[in-house]
């Protein structure tokens, strides 16, 4: 048997059933890879920062441009990849308000929860090592108000990606269990070099997220909560 023939059962599957499970799971690593190496500050600064400059502050536009990185490549790419290579609804992907009742009920029951745990990371150093992102995002009210405009950008991006994309994508060929577990595992992978309580934390933040996508069929509560826990944190570094 050549190699060709040997290969014939897998070119079979991923054009039959197995095509959209496996373009969301190669095109997701890519893109994710993609973020890590050349969507990262380290790249801005090395490469990028003589030629790239905004307000005059490197620090401001090198997290920025991470931020809009990541709203391109896990966001915007994704997107384009449902709509004109899946042929399919974005709605069916969570890009919807869904049970409008069920996500205002679990973000109010989960905002106060994510709040107090920014307020508590602020005065861990391990975490101040790390955060803010945009180390001049206290410089002033108005830094402040880029950062937060654009680290929502870097939300919507990460939240598509993971609850959406990958969750809802996967979910009809390898069950709604195992389509969470695979979006917690790939966005969790995505923390390490963070804080461990932040990796760590990002397992259990996946696990609540994806069921609250899945309850109201929207991305829209979890979103929110996961901008509510960052801006928090930033918020308490900065300002208090």
């Amino acid at each position: 048997m050549s190699r060709f023939e040997a290969l014939r059962p897998l070119v079979t599957a991923v054009r039959g059933k197995q095509f959209k499970p496996t373009v969301i799971l190669l095109s997701s690593s890519v893109l994710m890879i993609t973020w890590r190496y050349f969507g990262c500050q380290e790249f801005y600064r090395e490469w990028l920062s003589p030629y790239m400059v905004f307000w005059n502050d490197p620090a401001a536009t090198a997290a920025v441009y991470s931020f809009i990185s990541c709203l391109v490549l896990l966001g915007v790419v994704p997107v384009l990849i449902v709509k004109f290579v899946f042929r399919e609804n974005l709605s069916d992907y969570g890009v919807q308000l869904g049970d409008r009742v069920r996500s205002v009920r679990a973000f109010l029951l989960l905002a106060p929860f994510f709040v107090l745990i920014g307020y508590m990371s602020s005065s861990d150093p391990t975490v101040l090592e790390h955060y803010p992102i945009n180390r001049s995002a206290g410089v002033s009210p108005g830094m402040f108000g880029i950062h937060a405009f654009t680290y929502f950008m870097f939300y919507l991006g990460w939240e598509f990606c993971f609850r959406g994309f990958m969750q809802f994508g996967l979910r009809d060929s390898l069950g709604a269990v195992n389509a969470l577990l695979i979006q917690v595992m790939a966005s969790t992978l995505l923390h390490i070099g963070k804080p461990a309580v932040e990796t760590y934390g990002a397992i259990a933040g996946g696990i609540i997220w994806g069921i609250i996508a899945y309850r109201t069929r929207s991305l829209l509560a979890g979103l929110l909560q996961h901008f509510l826990l960052g801006i928090s944190l930033d918020l308490c570094i900065c300002w208090l």
